[in-house]
Parts: C-alpha cells; sequence; structure tokens
C-alpha cells in the first residue's frame, strides 16, 4: 500500500459511490422501496463515502508523512471494509438474497479496525 494508491483508491471509492447513489436513487427507487429496502442501500451508500473520504485524508497525511507507513495498514482495513460492508449491503439489495446481510458486520469490523489502527499510526505525531 502507498500514498499514491490510498488517494487511488479514495477517488475509487468516491466515483462509484456517485453512480452507484444516482443508479439506485434513480433507477432503482421504487424497486428499492417496494423490498423495504431503500434505508439499507443509503446506509452502503453513505459508509462507502464516509471510508472514501477518509482514505482522501490519510492519503495526504501519508504523502505529507512518508514515515507514517502504518497508514498503509489503516487505507486496507477501510478498503477491505467498503467492500465488504457496502458491498455485501449492495448485493442483499441488488438480489433479495437476506443471507448477505450477515456479511456486513465483517465489513463493519473491518472498518472499525481500520479506525483503531489509525489511532495507533498517528500516536507518534
Amino acid at each position: 500500500m502507498t500514498a499514491r494508491l490510498l488517494l487511488q483508491l479514495a477517488g475509487l471509492f468516491g466515483a462509484l459511490g456517485v453512480a452507484i447513489g444516482a443508479f439506485g436513487a434513480h433507477a432503482l427507487h421504487d424497486t428499492l422501496v417496494r423490498a423495504g429496502r431503500l434505508d439499507t442501500f443509503e446506509t452502503a451508500v453513505r459508509y462507502q463515502f464516509y471510508h472514501a473520504l477518509a482514505l482522501l485524508a490519510i492519503g495526504a497525511l501519508w504523502a505529507a508523512r512518508p514515515e507514517l507507513r502504518a497508514l498503509g495498514t489503516t487505507g486496507m482495513l477501510w478498503a477491505g471494509g467498503i467492500v465488504v460492508f457496502s458491498g455485501s449491503l449492495y448485493a442483499l439489495c441488488f438480489t433479495g438474497i437476506t443471507k448477505l446481510g450477515a456479511v456486513a458486520p465483517i465489513g463493519g469490523l473491518l472498518l472499525l479496525g481500520g479506525w483503531v489502527s489509525l489511532l495507533l499510526a498517528v500516536r507518534e505525531l
């Protein structure tokens, strides 16, 4: 993991968040409402955006302070958390397979682990 990769992931997850959010708001809105999944979908998009912005911040911090290599661990945890947490919720919304919702807590733990990793990575600042 590098600062450059963190910034690229921030861009990727941010762009996908806009695209997926727009798709859900326009093309899938009625379907999501009928299925009772609009809140779930919005949660997935929101957490994806929060963590895309967080990746942007730590990428910028790491670029400015290259000695903070532990930020790479934070970035990996957040990227994995976005894929697992938001991804499982998107899959649940798009397929209706409710068992996919059971995967989301694993992604949540990855996201939480990223925040703890950040706490440890910057303790020397």
